[in-house]
């Protein structure tokens, strides 16, 4: 059962090999989950994804899979193996529940008596003493009294039944979707360049131990710098107009770049980038910071990100005079060109879904002057262009 549960995850697109399986089940030797679904899917996945952009289709081929099988033997034979079933499961019984598992004639009757009943129902019950539904005395079904029960569903409500049934649906996490901050937090992390800087108060465990045995024994205790991110980044957000329904998607990823960055500086710009730039929306007007200065402030070892829908009118990039808020003397796609050639890697995320770019002409115009790093504002696309800036 198990080997087609690895077939299914390689036809969905989990790239899972042989060594991931035998692992799989290595643990399930050693009793590592026992008859419960919720262990089981957490503990196979551990064993079979690698990384959190599978995580989408490892569920959905799970749920594929095992809401397939037909009723409880089915889970108990993926589950564990049918030899030891028994015996484990009595082995963790008070005596008082194996009492009350008798009256109904035994583990094996309970289960065979559950079956049946499920062939026989044809509708939806509640509040009886014998059919598979809700709120009664029947040892079957949901928030009913029987001592000795089987549940189905979740949350029991009286915590009566001896054994629990349940088919759970896991939430999807996709790499073609926008994305909530923590998911943004694991792509950008994508980019990082570690350093050591700072006061000499982290144990160097390594350099302690060595010191240790070469010192005959006697405890030599090292310390290094804690680690941080060296990666710089200046992060220019499109602001207002178009870009007015992705605030939230922007705003999740300003709050995960500022926890993952600890050299970030942000500005703000509308539609395309002038001669200058600023940081306070509400003070816009006053507060302007010459994009000049920016270049000559920043060093050239900083990488550039841009988010913006890329979406205007063709001459806001390509005329002098062509901005919608003021004249700019100079076209936006000249300032582009001398911020490129001051920074070596810039890119552009775009929470335009990447299947509309081709029907906006200024989206290619931006593509084309930054030699196509462009990228949607999804896992993959964030994955990617993190990728191509650590690089």
């Amino acid at each position: 059962m198990l080997v087609n549960f690895f077939q299914t995850l390689r036809d969905a697109g989990v790239p899972v090999t042989t060594k991931e399986l035998l692992d799989l089940l290595e643990g399930m030797k050693q009793h590592i989950v026992f008859a419960d679904m919720d262990d089981f899917y957490y503990f196979s996945r551990t064993c079979m994804v690698k990384d959190e952009k599978y995580f989408d289709r490892f569920d959905q081929a799970f749920g594929v899979h095992f809401q397939d099988l037909e009723g409880l033997d089915d889970i108990i034979e993926v589950m564990i193996p049918d030899d030891w079933l028994r015996s484990e499961f009595v082995k963790n019984l008070s005596d008082e529940d194996r009492e009350k598992i008798e009256s109904l004639g035994g583990l094996e009757k309970l289960i065979e008596e559950f079956k049946k009943r499920l062939e026989e129902q044809e509708e939806r019950h509640e509040g009886g003493n014998k059919w598979i539904g809700t709120g009664g005395t029947s040892p079957f079904g949901q928030e009913g009294y029987h001592p000795e029960g089987i549940r189905v569903g979740p949350n029991g409500k009286n915590k009566k039944a001896v054994k629990v049934w349940d088919r759970r649906d896991f939430k999807n996490l996709d790499d073609s979707v926008e994305l909530g901050t923590r998911n943004i937090k694991v792509a950008l992390r994508r980019l990082r360049k570690f350093a050591r800087t700072g006061a000499a108060d982290e144990l160097d465990l390594d350099d302690t131990i060595r010191s240790t045995a070469k010192n005959a024994g006697l405890l030599d205790i090292k310390m290094v710098p804690e680690r941080h991110n060296a990666v710089k980044v200046l992060l220019f957000f499109d602001i207002g107009g178009s870009m007015d329904p992705h605030v939230r998607v922007c705003e999740e990823l300003f709050s995960a770049a500022r926890t993952e960055f600890k050299h970030m500086e942000n500005f703000y710009f509308h539609n395309f980038l002038y001669e200058s730039l600023w940081k306070n929306n509400v003070r816009r007007h006053d507060e302007r910071y010459p994009l000049h200065d920016v270049m000559h402030k920043y060093s050239s070892d900083y990488k550039v990100i841009f988010v913006g829908d890329a979406s205007m009118s063709p001459y806001e990039i390509a005329q002098p005079g062509g901005s919608v808020e003021h004249w700019n003397e100079e076209a936006g796609e000249v300032w582009m060109r001398r911020l490129r050639q001051t920074y070596e890697k810039v890119v552009w995320i775009n929470p335009v879904p990447e299947d509309e770019w081709d029907y906006t002409q200024s989206i290619a115009m931006t593509r084309q002057l930054l030699e196509g790093h462009m990228y949607p504002l999804t896992l993959k696309g964030l994955e990617e262009s993190m990728a191509y800036l650590s690089k």
